[in-house]
């Protein structure tokens, strides 16, 4: 399930991640953020995984094919969990995206918005 949530900058795109994401998640997901391309050159995404299992297969392909076209639109991502897996996945968006990605433990969650909204 995704969830957005609602930010203090307008160029931030807020949301939360949790259990298995599907394509119907996606169906709501990318409006919000093409919404938030269109309104703004570049974006920061706050992205908060909670209980969080992955993709599901088509959902994983909406993701690939938004993150292809939009890698030089994030300004910075900001990543906030609890397992290390989250975190490996944190550092191998790295060199897909020219964005600033940074992964903050669940207890950081408050300098994890601090930090995408500086």
């Amino acid at each position: 399930m995704i969830q957005i949530l609602e930010g203090t900058r307008p160029d931030v795109a807020s949301t939360k991640a949790m259990g298995k994401l599907t394509k119907e998640d996606y169906d709501q997901l990318l409006p919000f953020l093409e919404q938030k391309l269109k309104d703004h050159k570049k974006i920061r995404w706050y992205f908060e995984m909670e209980n969080f299992e992955g993709w599901e297969p088509k959902a994983a392909w909406e993701d690939a094919k938004f993150d292809i076209k939009n890698a030089s639109n994030l300004e910075k991502v900001s990543m906030v969990g609890g397992k290390q897996w989250e975190e490996a996945l944190t550092k191998l968006m790295k060199p897909f995206t020219t964005a600033e990605v940074k992964y903050f433990e669940t207890a950081e969650k408050q300098e994890a918005i601090r930090w995408i909204e500086s």
